[in-house]
């Protein structure tokens, strides 16, 4: 095929070269390209690109037949090497049906494990390939108890315990989910994520790609991060996971209930995922869906919490409840915040909510607790970049972030190290002070 195409182009070469003010220049390429041995496609691209760039905007039939057969081998490149990373028929992630909460006066309220244990329970009892496993996860249900009672239910087959080796667990997931059946695997700490990286990052994100969508490895990845006082068990290295990880989806839901919403619909879909839940929410209210087995929120779309004017700030996870508290004391110093929770990263926002809400306040503020540079930097590149907020701010971008280190012991070090309520306060405020120094003055201790 490439000797066709060689014999399509270089008479076109050759023959556009006259036609132009850099006849020689343009010469001289047809005639490397006439004497080169067994080319590659890349090779007849970039000889057919830089006589177009010689060429300039010659109009002639020679031009206009490179420019063609030029877009069509870009289409090809486009096809052959970027496509399949993932899924791309109906059971995509992005296609999942979504299903809206129900909720009743009946409604329960309940702790964030036990939504998520009534969630897993439905499930298995709805679906017979699937299987849950992870350190911990059988006899005693998780460290968490998501999974509390469940084996008893189930079966040891269904919900079991594995050895402390993150690296063979997402191995078992791999070869399970690539045979039909639907594992969600756990990881005990995101930071032990870590231990498992190669294999996911090599395989099970890379699969579908590498096999032109012949093959496929839907599992789900279960894990808890974000928010803890201690030296480990509290570490959110997203960025890491973000650039590791193209191929899964990732959902990183502020609560439970947001987290149930996603394994109904991940599980809808072939597409393989991590769901970073909560560390410090298992215990907290929430109110159950009625309809918790089928309620489904869908991939890439983020959800407006709070409306605002100002300012609008885009974070995820345990991040969303600092926030929200932030937001409230902002609002009595005259600050209105617009809130929106990511929700989702990879994909992230397909529908451009974050840009729009820019478009009405002209300011933005990412908040995140991986350090700087992480998925801040992703997410700043997605609403100011891909999605053209840039044009729209009047004031320079803001992140709000962890400290460029492991997380420390204790609650000082969990204040001096990780984003809080002060430093969001204080970083929205002193962005009110630079537009309005007079309506917003000086507190002297901004830094």
């Amino acid at each position: 095929p490439i000797k066709k195409d060689l014999a399509k182009i270089l008479p076109l070469i050759q023959g556009l070269a006259p036609k132009t003010n850099q006849s020689e220049a343009i010469a001289a390429i047809f005639e490397h390209l006439s004497k080169a041995i067994s080319p590659l496609k890349f090779e007849l691209i970039k000889a057919c690109k830089k006589a177009l760039r010689l060429a300039g905007k010659v109009d002639c039939q020679e031009a206009n037949q490179l420019r063609a057969w030029l877009k069509n081998a870009l289409d090809y490149g486009k096809q052959s090497y970027n496509t399949k990373l993932y899924s791309e028929n109906q059971f995509a992630a992005i296609y999942a049906k979504e299903t809206p909460a129900i909720f009743t006066e009946k409604s329960p309220i309940k702790n964030g494990y036990e939504i998520l244990n009534r969630c897993f329970d439905i499930n298995l009892s709805k679906h017979n390939n699937l299987f849950a496993f992870g350190e911990d996860v059988g006899d005693i249900g998780d460290v968490n108890q998501g999974f509390a009672g469940l084996q008893a239910k189930y079966g040891k087959n269904r919900v079991f315990d594995t050895g402390i080796r993150e690296w063979t667990i997402i191995g078992q997931a791999i070869g399970m989910s690539m045979r039909g059946l639907r594992p969600i695997a756990e990881i005990q700490y995101l930071d032990y994520l870590l231990y498992g990286l190669v294999p996911l990052s090599d395989d099970m994100a890379t699969l579908r790609y590498r096999s032109n969508g012949i093959q496929q490895a839907p599992a789900i990845i279960r894990t808890r991060g974000h928010r803890l006082e201690g030296i480990w068990h509290t570490g959110s290295p997203i960025g890491m996971i973000l650039h590791s990880l193209r191929g899964m989806i990732v959902c990183v839901p502020r609560n439970m209930t947001q987290a149930c919403g996603f394994y109904n619909t991940l599980l809808q879909s072939n597409d393989p995922a991590l769901v970073i839940e909560c560390l410090n929410g298992y215990r907290l209210k929430e109110k159950m869906p009625d309809n918790i087995g089928d309620y489904a929120i869908p991939i890439g779309r983020p959800e407006i919490l709070m409306e605002g004017t100002d300012i609008t700030l885009v974070t995820y996870g345990s991040c969303v409840r600092i926030a929200e508290e932030a937001i409230k004391e902002l609002a009595t110093l005259n600050i209105s915040v617009e809130l929106i929770d990511a929700q989702c990263l990879l994909p992230f926002d397909l529908e451009h909510v974050c840009a729009q809400s820019v478009k009405k306040t002209n300011r933005l503020v990412v908040l995140d607790e991986d350090v700087p540079g992480g998925a801040s930097a992703f997410i700043l590149q997605k609403i100011l970049e891909e999605q053209k907020a840039y044009y729209h701010l009047d004031s320079d971008p803001q992140t709000i972030t962890a400290a460029p280190h492991r997380s420390p012991y204790g609650s000082e070090g969990d204040y001096f190290s990780k984003p809080g309520v002060d430093h969001v306060v204080e970083k929205l405020y002193q962005m009110m002070h630079e537009v309005n120094p007079t309506q917003y003055p000086d507190l002297g201790f901004i830094q």
